[in-house]
């Protein structure tokens, strides 16, 4: 691990002295030198998940694929969202932005005695091991996410916004971020806040951030895939999450059908809400374990209304924010 931790931090360095501190520079920006060097992190963690993705998983789409891609240019779209998330350009416009607030938040509770817990100080010679500690903070986050995600299904104005994410027909690797702008900005604020309560460290936050996101781009995938039974309830396999994201059974349950039924049928039910761990969806009831690979998407795509109308969610990424605002306001 010494080891993978000097390669990184190697090419953490070379990467900011020879492309990202000269652009600092050059802009003016030389006060923010030691945040642009975090910045260089976050980048290089995306490159290298690019690469994972391009190089891994990509491949075993082409093996096994659950159906023939018939829209490449849905799918471009999605390259698009996951280059702007994986190459920083999401978190740059959160720097610019709402960084300064969780700076100002952060500092004035601390002015006023406001003390985080440590989780990895909770068993000193135990919970402290970088191992150890890494995992606790995995597993508090996955159960966060868990909530987080039953929440984007469980209110109907969070739903207008995530059901972006759903309206993807043809699921690939890409589609793991393909999510509205203000979605992904309530999430990360839960994040943040959560990571600063128990005090996790910028080096495992991030090598969290890592692998959820890489494990998210496998879930996501067009791959025929299971991890049997013993597998299935132990990580989260690409035909768990393609369960989530089945029409009329993950998104938006019909009585009788899926593990979980809302009792607004307004607001969507579904079933798979596991983002790394499916331990969550066992424990609250809301794990769908069947072996089928179901048709992605969500129902008023093509099932038309009473007045005949099926929704749109837009083609390209510009189109797709814009008639997710309209859906929050209740005017698409």
């Amino acid at each position: 691990m010494s080891g993978l931790t000097y390669l990184f931090d190697t090419a953490q360095q070379w990467l900011f002295e020879t492309l990202v501190q000269p652009v600092l520079f050059m802009l003016g920006q030389a006060n923010v030198l030691e945040d642009g060097y975090a910045a260089t992190g976050w980048l290089l963690v995306g490159l290298l998940q690019l690469g994972v993705m391009v190089t891994v998983i990509g491949p075993l789409e082409r093996w096994r694929p659950v159906e023939p891609l018939r829209d490449r240019g849905a799918v471009h779209v999605d390259m698009l969202y996951t280059l702007i998330h994986r190459l920083g350009l999401f978190r740059l416009a959160l720097f610019f932005t709402t960084e300064p607030l969780w700076n100002a938040l952060f500092g004035a509770l601390r002015a006023h005695g406001w003390k985080t817990l440590q989780l990895d100080a909770l068993w000193p010679g135990v919970s402290d091991l970088p191992v150890v500690s890494l995992l606790l903070y995995l597993l508090v986050f996955d159960f966060v996410d868990y909530g987080i995600h039953r929440g984007q299904h469980r209110f109907e104005w969070w739903w207008r916004l995530h059901a972006l994410h759903h309206s993807q027909r043809q699921m690939t690797m890409w589609s793991d971020n393909r999510n509205h702008l203000l979605d992904d900005l309530l999430r990360d604020a839960i994040i943040v806040f959560v990571a600063q309560c128990i005090g996790v460290a910028p080096g495992q936050f991030v090598a969290i951030v890592a692998l959820t996101q890489l494990s998210e781009n496998l879930h996501h995938a067009n791959l025929r895939l299971w991890f049997g039974q013993v597998g299935e309830r132990l990580w989260v396999s690409p035909r768990f999450h393609r369960m989530h994201h089945a029409m009329g059974l993950g998104p938006e349950a019909a009585p009788g059908q899926g593990t979980h039924q809302h009792p607004h049928a307004a607001v969507p039910g579904g079933n798979n809400f596991g983002v790394l761990l499916p331990w969550w969806d066992m424990l609250f009831g809301t794990a769908n374990f069947e072996h089928r690979y179901e048709p992605t998407g969500v129902r008023d795509q093509v099932e038309a209304d009473a007045d005949g109308r099926v929704r749109d969610y837009g083609r390209g990424f510009w189109a797709q924010q814009w008639r997710g605002l309209l859906r929050l306001v209740g005017r698409a």
